[in-house]
């Protein structure tokens, strides 16, 4: 038997940008907590969550990693995630795992890029909030208005629960037991009338008793409202501590312990019923008598332990000898030992309940954003998915040595397993095998584990860009087929018309043909013919996509009629009409964020001009730095990445991620499509 029940897990992710100091937050935790004897080092390589050797390298989290610790009765489960914006794959991947996103933010360097997009993606998931203010006791610091940046960026429902003391070495409660304590600025006093007026607002009666009785409210008074304040996102706590002095950490933990939600208390998972248009919404409930439910968020190939499964379990009880069902899977697996995770380390535990996190090893089948379940009652269950960034950045990869290709193959898809925005495409008509991940480091860390883990050496180079094709008008098409080679012969005729779809609606195809002049039966083929061009392209080779085509009229002969002879005419009627409706060549147009120093924004801005780009925004950040925000076409940045690095110093940094697609300069389509020849055989 488990020593907790699900009221007493909290579950709670790190996230912020790089250099915040989430993993020493950590560190400090669960010394406090005594769960190790003493904080570990990031510049050492001695964190129990940056534990994989290239993190230890480079001195960065690559990937999210999990740990737990016990306070005042209550379980804690903390998932430390990587703050660099290559890696926002998988920190947005964690968040289903969570009631609680704690924001974790430099005080010298304040909100930054991947700080903004992590709030951004847990109020998208309807998380529960709070801000850690980290490094408050550095110099150069200015903490109110550090304070005013984050109410002016996330809302007024940032309010701080408790404020630095002493220059930073120490932290006062301003919410559980306000005293008189003198603090760095504002008012204990202040700042305990500000966060009680925000909780009471969702609460009539309360507020009844607080503000016309004048009554003083105590914090078990407050707790149930409290809750429903952070569910709302009426309410965001802001709390100050320093992970490297420890100030503030007894006050994080009590905060943790007794007000942030626990399973019950979190807005509900949003699990769906059913398949495509006809899912529904089922909600699933943390009570540890019910069927088994759990949801798979993380995936590791281990090359010892094979694959790992990471899940939390949102509904029932699950131990070792349980019997479960990865998805719609006929056939279950049973769990032979089931661990909790500590950093690098696999402890087994005997049940899990509800709000648990843990993982089983040995199990082939299990895969990202599976559902696991005990019984059929909840197939077809899924958790609504996260939106992760469109991994953009490319590199096209062959093998050093022949005879490796399916030992590459192989790799590629256990990497593309793991890693939500790592995937992996072959470009038939150029025949490469392109890696797509957010960035330079993204794929940089992809490659060394190629090398170290799988023992793969690869060569790289850039790959093409990932144009697409569609049409600006409507147009007509017919193509009669006819073969007589001796014996049976092949006839098919159609008549079709095509029309832009919807930007982003897709293909669509319809069959509007009356008076049997086209069997039904022969209608497939015809969609089959049509989405060949879709796929190879009509000008320049590219696919095409929102398109809606048309049949409405045609031949048939009783005799001769085939499969073969309709997907031909389909083809090629496609063909013909595709070629009078306006075609043009997209390329995709990307958002990008750089940040550097402020005074390289005018050689940075000139740069971008000269690449088709423009700058949409920038902002001024603290210590000199500014963010600058644009858009630019993809093909544009072949090298940008030096080029940044020679305007900046070495101290600029970008992310990337997919805005839109559009067409592309007449004198740049028409060297595509003459470089292009159609085989129409």
């Amino acid at each position: 038997m488990s020593d907790y029940n699900a009221e007493d897990v909290r579950n709670i992710a790190l996230v912020g940008h790089a250099g915040s100091g989430k993993t020493t937050l950590v560190e400090t935790l669960l010394t406090a907590t005594g769960v190790i004897p003493t904080a570990g080092s990031v510049a050492k390589g001695s964190t129990v969550c940056d534990h994989d050797p290239l993190e230890k390298e480079l001195l960065h989290s690559l990937d999210a990693a999990i740990t737990s610790f016990q306070t005042g009765g209550k379980h804690i489960n903390i998932i430390d995630t990587p703050g660099a914006p290559d890696f926002l794959g998988r920190s947005i991947s964690m968040l289903p795992a969570v009631e609680t996103a704690a924001l974790v933010i430099n005080a010298q360097t304040g909100i930054e890029p991947m700080t903004a997009r992590m709030m951004k993606a847990a109020d998208n998931r309807a998380l529960c909030r709070i801000i850690i203010v980290n490094q408050i006791d550095a110099p150069d610091t200015d903490l109110p208005q550090l304070i005013e940046q984050i109410r002016e960026a996330f809302g007024a429902e940032c309010l701080p629960i408790n404020l630095p003391a002493n220059g930073g070495q120490s932290v006062v409660d301003c919410f559980f037991q306000p005293s008189g304590e003198t603090t760095d600025f504002s008012s204990v006093a202040e700042a305990h009338s500000q966060i009680v007026d925000q909780v009471v607002e969702v609460d009539e009666d309360l507020m009844e008793v607080y503000l016309e009785q004048g009554q003083e409210l105590k914090p078990e008074q407050l707790h149930d409202p409290f809750e429903a304040a952070l569910r709302e996102a009426h309410l965001i706590p802001i709390c100050f501590v320093s992970a490297q002095t420890g100030a503030g950490i007894p006050e994080l933990l009590e905060i943790l312990e007794r007000l942030m939600p626990n399973p019950a208390e979190g807005n509900p998972p949003p699990f769906l019923k059913g398949e495509g248009a006809s899912m529904e919404p089922i909600q699933v409930s943390p009570d540890p008598n019910l069927h088994a439910v759990a949801h798979v968020f993380k995936v590791i190939n281990d090359p010892y332990r094979g694959k790992i499964g990471i899940f939390r379990v949102h509904q029932g009880r699950i131990t070792p000898n349980s019997q479960l069902f990865v998805g719609d899977s006929r056939k279950p697996f049973k769990v032979n030992h089931l661990f909790r995770l500590h950093g690098a380390e696999l402890i087994e535990v005997p049940e899990g309940v509800p709000g648990d996190i843990l993982a089983v090893a040995r199990v082939d089948d299990i895969h990202f954003d599976a559902v696991l379940h005990d019984s059929h009652e909840e197939d077809h269950f899924h958790l609504s998915t996260m939106e992760c960034p469109v991994p953009l950045f490319g590199l096209a990869i062959e093998t050093t040595k022949r005879g490796d290709e399916q030992k590459l193959t192989d790799a590629l898809h256990k990497l593309q397993d793991e890693d939500p925005c790592f995937h992996v495409e072959h470009n038939a008509s150029a025949n490469e095998t392109i890696a797509r991940g957010l960035g330079e480091l993204h794929l940089k860390v992809i490659l060394k584990r190629l090398a170290e883990q799988f023992h793969v050496e690869v060569e790289t180079h850039p790959p093409s860009i990932p144009y697409r094709e569609t049409i600006m008008g409507q147009a007509e098409g017919h193509h009669r087929h006819k073969k007589q080679t001796g014996g049976a012969g092949q006839f098919g005729e159609v008549y079709l018309r095509i029309e832009p779809n919807e930007r982003g609606a897709g293909f669509a195809f319809v069959d509007a043909v009356v008076g049997g002049t086209i069997p039904g039966n022969f209608i497939p083929s015809i969609e089959k013919g049509v989405r060949q061009v879709m796929d190879e392209g009509a000008i320049a080779g590219y696919p095409l996509q929102d398109v809606k085509v048309t049949v409405y009229d045609g031949k048939h002969h009783p005799v001769d009629s085939k499969d073969i002879a309709f997907a031909t005419a389909g083809r090629k009627a496609f063909i013909d009409a595709l070629l009078k409706a306006q075609p043009v060549v997209l390329e995709p147009i990307v958002k990008i964020r750089i940040t550097a120093k402020d005074t390289a924004m005018g050689d940075l801005a000139g740069d971008l001009s000269s690449r088709r780009g423009r700058i949409n925004g920038s902002e001024s950040k603290s210590r000199g730095r500014i963010l600058i925000e644009g858009e630019v076409p993809l093909a544009e940045l072949s090298g940008y990445d030096a080029r940044l690095k020679a305007l900046t110093g070495g101290e600029g940094t970008y992310s990337i991620e997919l805005s839109h697609y559009d067409p592309v300069p007449g004198n740049i389509q028409k060297q595509m499509t003459d470089a292009y020849q159609r085989s129409d055989d």
